[in-house]
């Protein structure tokens, strides 16, 4: 059997490796991507969507596929509640929160809308056929064996036997990646948080309990059970937690039953045990994200306690912000030192969420909470907004021209989403064209140019011409949101295809074509390419 031969091979098909087959299929690189597991995941180990995942989810059209697949917690959603038993609350009395908009600030900050939670399995039934639409291959009941590289590509032998040539391959396998155990990357942080845990899976019809009403999570203790609901559906599936002491094997259908039947608080409803999986929280990061060809993405590059949800979401993040520069490198508008950029931003990223996440463990109302006292809790514990874990974070690299690294605020992501190179464009709703679209909606698969200034648009366009890297340009009447990037009606920005601010000049300059090009040089890795013989 002849090798088959394929820029881009995926080690996992969770919802971080579809994620990121998706965002490379969708730029023409052809991707194959292998999961050990017979399909996709039925038993979900997450079920938050932040902002950051729902704006990336947005730009790739799927905003409203993930939006009708979220179990609605805008209406009546009580977020994250304790009780003794669900039979003996009064939920109907207890006071209404909108967890998702409280949390997130989505309303001024992010065009990223969902109305409740996505469990990981409803989010994987909208990424598998998007990425097969695509035409990326994804294999199930396939495992990556082993492989080596050299600076050519990645050999990889899989479980079917096949051999597969890839000219990259990215680990998003997991906790225990054997991706980066192949590549002898070790890990660092505190390991093992907390006693063992069961999560258990079940079916059973809750609804009259509930009164109409949702939970995001709902501890529950009582004699019987000490663990904590999770909403699944809404209102026939659901997932128990609890602590393990004992073997896995001790977790019976019947024994869990039990634990199940003490946390309603009601022995009469039907439950249906679908699965059950142990788990407990980490606190890891590995070493390193990069090895030549080979990068590590999601829980293979790092593992967070679930507080916050930032695990899933930062996974995503990852692949959006290698995706686009595999695919520059691939189609050649770009330098291969281009990817060395993706470990460079995203580990400093997932340390910030690592420390965030362990800092919420001793009180978690500095996650939830809301008001100045709890904003005062906040800043004396070194906790940063969620928000701003999310959405207010900073490059610092080679991609990106000028940075400041260093956050004007940790409890307002508005102050730290002002233009500055590093940081994600401020999204302001326009009217481009008769149509109502975010700045985040006019941002390309390559490199964008936004101004309202007439010399900077024609300038641009005259470099996208010659330019290897590839130029989109948006000329827009100054308004809001030229005064929200700092480039007024004289500058111009330059926007990355992850949405992230690569260069900004706040003036008009005496040379533009030449100022964008040594700027585009930079962050495209691109001196020594070949540029058309029009180039200036």
């Amino acid at each position: 059997m002849a090798d088959m031969r394929i820029p881009v091979l995926i080690a996992g098909g969770g919802s971080v490796g579809l994620a990121t087959a998706l965002f490379l299929a969708d730029q023409g690189v052809e991707t194959l991507v292998v999961e050990a597991q017979d399909g996709p995941s039925a038993h979900p180990r997450a079920t938050g969507l932040g902002p950051r995942t729902v704006e990336i989810l947005r730009g790739f059209g799927l905003q409203e596929a993930v939006d009708a697949a979220c179990v609605d917690m805008v209406e009546g959603g009580l977020g994250k509640i304790a009780v003794r038993t669900l039979a003996e609350t009064d939920f109907a009395a207890l006071p209404s929160i909108a967890p998702m908009r409280r949390i997130s600030g989505q309303d001024e900050v992010s065009p990223g809308r969902v109305r409740g939670i996505c469990p990981q399995h409803r989010l994987d039934s909208v990424l598998l056929p998007a990425v097969r639409e695509r035409g990326a291959v994804v294999r199930y009941s396939t495992r990556l064996e082993s492989f080596t590289q050299d600076a050519t590509g990645v050999r990889a032998l899989l479980s079917d036997g096949s051999t597969v040539v890839a000219d990259y391959l990215i680990g998003a396998d997991g906790v225990r990646s054997g991706v980066r155990d192949a590549l002898g990357i070790g890990v660092s942080g505190p390991g093992a948080l907390g006693n063992p845990m069961m999560s258990m899976l079940f079916h059973a019809d809750l609804t009259s309990y509930l009164q109409g009403r949702q939970f995001v999570t709902c501890n529950v203790e009582n004699p019987g059970v000490r663990g904590m609901l999770v909403t699944v559906d809404g209102a026939k599936e659901w997932i128990l937690h609890v602590e393990c002491d004992d073997a896995a094997d001790a977790f019976s259908n019947d024994h869990c039953r039990n634990l199940i039947h003490a946390a309603i608080g009601d022995p009469a409803p039907d439950v249906r045990i679908v699965s059950v999986l142990p788990w407990r929280p980490r606190g890891l990061i590995a070493d390193r994200f990069q090895t030549g060809r080979v990068f590590l993405i999601g829980d293979a590059a790092r593992v967070v306690p679930p507080l916050g949800a930032f695990g899933l979401n930062t996974g995503i993040a990852d692949g959006h912000n290698l995706a686009w520069k595999i695919a520059a490198v691939h189609a050649g508008r770009a330098g291969s030192a281009l990817l060395n950029t993706y470990a460079t931003e995203r580990r400093p990223v997932s340390e910030l969420v690592l420390a965030q996440a362990l800092r919420r463990l001793p009180d978690p109302r500095l996650h939830w909470g809301t008001g100045p006292e709890i904003a005062a809790a906040r800043h004396a514990a070194g906790v940063q907004n969620a928000p701003v874990v999310q959405l207010g974070y900073r490059y610092n690299s080679t991609a990106v021209i000028d940075p400041t690294p260093t956050l004007p605020s940790t409890e307002d992501v508005s102050r730290n989403l002002d233009g500055t190179p590093g940081s994600r464009l401020p999204h302001r709703w326009l009217d481009h064209n008769g149509a109502k679209l975010s700045t985040l909606d006019l941002i390309a698969p390559t490199l964008t140019l936004l101004t309202a200034n007439s010399s900077w648009a024609t300038a641009a366009r005259e470099v996208s011409h010659s330019h290897p890297s590839g130029l989109t340009v948006h000329r827009i009447p100054p308004g809001e949101w030229s005064t929200a990037t700092g480039i007024g009606a004289l500058g111009a920005v330059l926007v990355r295809p992850d949405h992230f601010i690569a260069w900004r000049s706040a003036g008009q300059h005496a040379e533009p074509e030449a100022d964008l090009i040594r700027a585009l040089d930079q962050i495209s890795a691109t001196r020594g390419i070949i540029r058309t013989p029009n180039a200036v």
